[in-house]
């Protein structure tokens, strides 16, 4: 019998034959936290009498939710988390080094079949590069830490094929709105998505680290793409591990199928205060904005700074808006500044800040006023979100983000684009 890739990951790294419902303990490649959670996970770690990490090469904790740090107490947090990773000598990311689920596939510890865990939702992020990874509580955290195992049950799999190709101005931001807006925010709970079909293809792996990432906001335990060409060059590209590639089978059996063609859609919007409470951009075209975002560990990287350049180059934002702009690490910041995209974003008005959460967490860097309206690329909308919960979040691409600040209103990105 066939299997998904969830169920052979999972299979492989517990050493067992397994399928959908089996509870397994597994072995981990990689344990990560950030500083929301990592403080917690190291006290349980002392409760649990630990003195060592399995690994400490197998293990990262970064600071970047609250970074740099806005308030004494969240430094204190900080220095906890310096101490620990000093006495552990495990892998430490510091305030500017960037956003979590950037930096672990760019920084080489995270590859195709590996199993992973983070103390943050978003770790779904890396099923863009084949591998299961999942988010995990502090507890939890600690236990991967201190055995370098934890327990799974491994879930059914929900299969997206998503068929044809995405037209001009609709990106892979508008895609994964829309399939969540279709399937509900919790339409896949406790199951892996996998994602594949021609329109998936095309897309480039920044583009698929988008999807990705916001399986969780359908309820996926993780958000799961098989390998090819693309996959295997970005991953050598950025690490020197060993892989084993991991697809699934022809005759997988799959809890729930559904198929889409994609070569019509809009540009999406998700409107205040749930995910899934999406629309086509023509729906919400011109409601007015106060602020935008373009950055997060959804749409941060290269490709979408480029894409929000292009739309802002040689233009200036509506004087009745604000543009906060955050790279998702400190690589694809200097890369910016090399192509020369921090230049426009600043000559256009947009306050560039330091990579990392920035505005999307609601500790600092743009927190709304009481009644604003913000346009985000970030991967939530809940109220009180980035920090107060009078405030209105509406989600979108980097580029319909873009084109709203220039007009101060939700903009179709495609009159600037196509």
């Amino acid at each position: 019998m066939g299997k998904t890739i969830a169920e052979k990951i999972l299979s492989r790294k517990s050493g067992q034959d397994v399928k959908a419902g089996d509870i397994v303990i597994a072995d981990l490649d990689f344990v990560m936290g950030q500083d929301g959670t990592s403080p917690l996970a190291i006290k349980a770690f002392a409760e649990m009498q630990a003195t060592k990490v399995f690994d400490p090469s197998r293990v990262a904790m970064v600071i970047d939710h609250s970074s740099p740090s806005p308030l004494e107490g969240v430094s204190e947090l900080h220095r906890q988390m310096r101490v620990f990773a000093g006495e552990q000598g495990i892998n430490l990311y510091d305030i500017g080094d960037g956003v979590c689920h950037q930096l672990m596939p760019e920084q080489g510890h995270v590859v195709p079949g590996d199993l992973v865990i983070g103390a943050d939702s978003h770790t779904c992020t890396y099923g863009a590069i084949n591998a299961f990874s999942t988010g995990v509580g502090s507890t939890d955290l600690a236990a991967g830490l201190v055995a370098g195992k934890l327990w799974f049950k491994v879930p059914e799999t929900f299969k997206f094929i998503l068929n044809g190709t995405l037209p001009a101005g609709v990106f892979s931001k508008d895609l994964i709105l829309y399939l969540i807006g279709d399937v509900t925010a919790d339409g896949a709970t406790y199951m892996a998505a996998e994602y594949l079909g021609e329109a998936i293809d095309a897309l480039s792996v920044e583009g698929r680290f988008t999807i990705s990432n916001m399986a969780i906001e359908m309820g996926a335990k993780c958000g799961l793409m098989a390998a090819d060409q693309k996959t295997v060059e970005w991953v050598k590209a950025h690490s020197r591990k060993e892989f084993e590639i991991t697809n699934p089978d022809a005759d997988a059996i799959y809890a729930t199928v559904k198929e889409y063609d994609v070569s019509n859609l809009e540009p999406q919007i998700a409107r205040p205060h749930t995910v899934d409470n999406v629309a086509p951009i023509n729906q919400v075209s011109g409601t007015p904005i106060q602020q935008g975002v373009i950055g997060t560990c959804t749409n941060g990287r290269m490709e979408d700074l480029r894409i929000a350049a292009q739309i802002l180059k040689g233009r200036k934002i509506n004087k009745n808006t604000r543009l906060i702009v955050a790279p998702s690490s400190r690589q694809i910041m200097l890369q910016a500044m090399r192509e020369g995209l921090l230049e426009t974003f600043v000559e256009a008005g947009a306050a560039v800040v330091t990579p990392g959460c920035g505005p999307c967490v609601g500790t600092h860097n743009g927190v709304p006023s009481d009644g604003e309206n913000v346009i985000s690329t970030a991967n939530r909308n809940f109220k009180g979100r980035m920090g107060n919960n009078r405030a209105f979040i509406y989600l979108g691409s980097p580029a319909t983000v873009a084109a709203s600040v220039l007009q101060g209103k939700i903009t179709d990105p495609r009159e600037y684009l196509v």
